[in-house]
């Protein structure tokens, strides 16, 4: 049995092979695992994209009531078929040596030029489970938003991102309606829809 399948008694990994690595890896597993009648599965194959782990942060500025949003390319959202211009978070990959708290400091640097003033940890979540082992990090992040907005990124990683300055209520509608998919975002806003009051207090 290979090691990732010592972790956990109820599953037997008797294969792991990495059968790409680029910038990402995808591995592929031979496993079985428990029924929940206490039985075995028969044995299959899995492929995991393994991309790291990320955090993405939603900066507010509770004084003004306003979120800063960025909008960029995605590849993935051309190969789908939808609008490959998405409005998001800012978000990065966990680098070693790295926590996620460090990551969305340097990414709202890079991505939106603003400062995080103070965090606020919202959870950790999997985007897609059934084949990737990504965990992402999700905070909201205290900001001045004042002069904030504009055009950012790093030149050597392709990045042309715009950021603008959004009022909360303008966001929460423009979700509502369909106009933000990237994930991140919509986990980010919908907990500050629901938390904003309590954040405004402790953020006075």
């Amino acid at each position: 049995m290979c090691d990732a399948g010592r972790s956990d008694p109820r599953v037997e990994v008797t294969e792991r092979t990495a059968v790409f690595s680029g910038y990402f890896r995808v591995d592929r597993y031979r496993l079985r695992h428990r029924r929940f009648d206490g039985g075995w599965t028969g044995e299959m194959t899995r492929e995991v994209f393994e991309r790291g782990h990320a955090a993405a942060v939603l900066p507010y500025d509770p004084a003004r009531d306003v979120v800063v949003l960025i909008e960029q390319f995605r590849i993935g959202a051309l190969a789908a078929g939808l609008e490959p211009w998405l409005i998001e978070t800012v978000a990065g990959i966990v680098e070693p040596g790295e926590t996620a708290e460090d990551v969305v400091r340097r990414e709202a640097r890079e991505e939106a030029g603003c400062e995080i003033l103070a965090l606020e940890r919202i959870g950790a979540v999997m985007p897609s489970p059934g084949g990737c082992s990504e965990v992402l990090d999700l905070f909201c992040g205290r900001v001045a938003a004042d002069g904030l907005g504009g055009l950012h990124g790093v030149d050597d990683e392709h990045e042309d991102i715009r950021a603008f300055v959004l009022p909360l209520a303008e966001a929460l509608d423009r979700l509502a309606r369909g106009g933000i998919v990237n994930a991140n975002a919509v986990m980010t806003l919908q907990w500050l829809a629901l938390n904003r009051t309590q954040l405004r207090d402790r953020w006075a």
